[in-house]
């Protein structure tokens, strides 16, 4: 049966356009031609109502080519009573049908002169203001709606990039987006429809005249005046039945592209931005005062002021009522006694506290330069990690000092500092003069601990002159935040956002996304999985390769320590290949074979069962590889301590901020065709410079030849230190 009616709803429209062509071409009785003038009268009503009921102009997208059927149904009305009024009107006016009768009877009392002069005035009510005006509407709107719609697209990326909306969201709004630009322009042709059929009315009816003239004249002997009397009339009350619809439909236009979006259709929109008391009580007052006037009929104007003074009243009543109705909530939110969960706990994940001082920065009244800068931020932040980071909290805090800010992840401040709002920051960043001529108050650089000077705008010029990085407080504000929340990408990721990453993955890859979840992975251990990668500065933007390699290592095992090394080796390449290109030469440090081992079989964590470096140990190790690095220079490539599997993550977390620059990987992640150099073996030097590495306690292992000499080049062995 649906199927049924949806073929018939497929046939309506293009059985319409054929009944238009026939009474166009075939001629029919009077009374069908009273149905179809019927019938046209009820669907200008109908598009008019439709129009008024629409929340926003997108909700009658399809008016273009509904004015469009209903003026070619229209003028095929206007060719078929031509025909008839032709053919019969000698008979009388009932030859037309009773429509044409009765418009022609009663609208102008069978008057065709009357009749002439009510078709002029509402010709030009037609189109001089109403379709004139609705075109000129819908011409600027067209014009303005296409100009802004590479904002609109940018914006809704930006709002998809911030993680304000999702795709499904973004695509479409990008739809009615799209939509808008389509419809505003259609409307500006369609209002040419509108122009066109009103100057065909006039012409018809001048044919009808005239025509009438000569044929009741010629044909049918009649008179002039009495053939003015039946064909004039005709053809008056016909352009009127015509004129009437057309007038609607004009309205119709008019109502749709002057149309504000707004919840509540037009007479809901009129309505309620005409109920405020304070509307009303001048509208009386003034009444009252031209009433009062002696030459003014007071029957008119002082009931009308009385009703208007009515109004005020009725409306103040109601505005009073709903401010009552609205006190026990407001008492209620009031009371000390009631205590929500917001109260006592913050859903966000990063919170930037301010001191008061600070406030005016997320003042909306001022621009809000700070979250503009916050949200660049969180945008920056997720294309670097490759997830959509968490929404940001910026909130005033009584606790701190006015000028001071505070960074909160989960709850724990991770970092903070005072800023002057007011002043910008001067940052010596190295490049300024040895003898600048700068004053300011001394500081130090919150994000990366340069010297600084806070100084006054005016010097801000002058500053860049002399070499200084120029920045406002609002730009300190969110460089600190990136710097901080950077380091800690982990700490950001979690279940949701995992779940946003698979789903994407889903879309195109789902066969992958099913060989790891739900089985054999959870959502938690994948999630820890990342984490883990996160934590070791590997990036998860590319989660195919990562969701590959994970597939491939939960076919050995699904332990989490052992996941994380298949999956490193596994990606080892992708890894290597962010700090050496696979035909240059990676720099290699190895440990002594002795060091080595004494890491692996020392001390152990606990709870984790990962070797524990003693912290004499550590510091070593760290101050040692960056002075390496150091000596290397700036543009030199950055290198890479390899060690064994088991070593691998204990050493790179005692480096991970004593020389964050070297790389740490397991003999097992070193890509087999990657050619590297050997620069170092710590632990193993004659002479030792300070800091000196403590001797192993722990005989070397025997199996230290495995692997030797891979991708070394020709006649150059690894040391013993580098074998698994």
């Amino acid at each position: 049966m649906l199927k049924l009616f949806g073929n018939v709803g497929a046939l309506a429209l293009p059985a319409g356009i054929l009944t238009l062509i026939a009474l166009m071409v075939v001629p029919i009785p009077a009374f069908m031609l009273d149905v179809f003038f019927v019938f046209n009268i009820a669907l200008s009503v109908a598009v008019l109502m439709a129009a008024m009921n629409a929340e926003k102009p997108l909700d009658f997208s399809s008016f273009p080519s509904v004015l469009l059927f209903a003026t070619l149904l229209r003028l095929a009305l206007n060719v078929a009573s031509t025909r008839v009024v032709l053919v019969h009107g000698h008979t009388g006016g009932a030859a037309a049908g009773r429509v044409i009768e009765s418009f022609g009877a009663f609208l102008i009392g069978g008057n065709f002169a009357v009749g002439l002069f009510v078709f002029a005035i509402l010709m030009i009510i037609n189109m001089v203001v109403v379709t004139k005006g609705a075109g000129r509407v819908s011409e600027v709107s067209a014009r303005f709606t296409l100009d802004a719609l590479p904002g609109k697209q940018m914006a809704i990326d930006a709002d998809l990039g911030a993680g304000l909306i999702n795709a499904q969201e973004a695509k479409q709004r990008r739809r009615d987006v799209a939509t808008e630009a389509d419809f505003y322009g259609s409307m500006d042709g369609a209002s040419k429809f509108v122009k066109g059929d009103a100057i065909a009315a006039v012409l018809i009816l001048g044919v009808n005249i005239i025509a009438g003239f000569c044929l009741g004249m010629l044909s049918h002997g009649l008179t002039a005046a009495d053939a003015a009397q039946k064909y004039v009339t005709l053809a008056v009350g016909d352009a009127l039945v015509a004129q009437v619809p057309s007038l609607l439909l004009s309205i119709a236009a008019a109502v749709i592209v002057t149309r504000v979006a707004d919840s509540r259709n037009l007479s809901g929109q009129i309505g309620g931005q005409f109920a405020s008391p304070s509307t009303w009580l001048p509208v009386a007052v003034i009444l009252t005062a031209i009433g009062m006037i002696p030459a003014m009929p007071q029957s008119v104007f002082l009931p009308a002021a009385g009703l208007s003074g009515w109004l005020w009243w009725n409306l103040k009543k109601r505005a009073a009522r709903q401010k009552i109705a609205d006190t026990p909530e407001a008492e209620a939110a009031a009371d000390p006694a009631r205590i929500t969960l917001e109260d006592v706990s913050d859903h966000t994940l990063v919170t930037i506290e301010l001191g008061y001082g600070l406030v005016h920065l997320v003042d909306t009244k001022r621009g809000s330069p700070l979250v503009a800068r916050i949200t660049g931020v969180r945008k920056q932040l997720s294309q670097a990690c490759g997830f959509i980071v968490p929404q940001f909290r910026v909130r005033d805090s009584l606790e701190l000092p006015p000028n001071q800010y505070r960074i909160l992840l989960g709850g724990v401040a991770i970092g903070g500092a005072t800023v002057q709002p007011e002043r910008i920051l001067a940052i010596n960043a190295g490049e300024a003069n040895d003898f600048h001529t700068m004053r300011g108050e001394r500081t130090t650089d919150p994000s990366f601990g340069c010297p600084a000077l806070w100084i006054d705008p005016a010097s801000r010029d002058t500053a860049i002159a002399e070499g200084f990085l120029t920045v406002d407080a609002g730009t300190v504000i969110a460089t600190h935040l990136n710097q901080l929340l950077g380091e800690r990408p982990q700490a950001m990721l979690g279940p949701d956002e995992v779940r946003a990453i698979l789903e994407g993955v889903r879309t195109r890859a789902a066969g992958l996304v099913e060989t790891i979840h739900p089985n054999p992975l959870s959502l938690g251990t994948i999630t820890r999985v990342l984490r883990a990668l996160l934590e070791d500065g590997v990036g998860i933007g590319h989660p195919l390769p990562i969701l590959a390699a994970l597939g491939q290592a939960v076919q050995q095992t699904t332990e989490h320590e052992r996941l994380i090394d298949l999956v490193r080796a596994e990606l080892g390449p992708m890894i290597v290949g962010k700090v050496c290109s696979p035909h240059d030469r990676l720099p290699v440090i190895t440990l002594e074979a002795g060091l080595e081992a004494m890491i692996v079989n020392g001390m152990q964590d606990p709870v984790s069962g990962l070797p524990v470096i003693e912290p004499d140990l550590a510091r070593g190790l760290g101050e040692r590889i960056a002075a390496m690095i150091t000596e290397r220079g700036a543009g030199a490539i950055p290198p890479a301590l390899i060690v064994q599997p088991r070593a691998r993550r204990t050493l790179s977390a005692a480096l991970r901020f004593r020389a964050p620059a070297c790389l740490v990987l397991s003999i097992s992640e070193l890509p087999q065709s990657q050619p590297i150099e050997v620069i170092a073996v710590i632990g193993g030097e004659a002479n030792s410079p300070a800091p000196p590495i403590p001797a192993p306690t722990v005989p070397a292992l025997t199996d230290q030849s495995a692997r030797s000499g891979r991708g070394a080049g020709p006649g150059q062995a690894l040391p013993e230190g580098l074998a698994a």
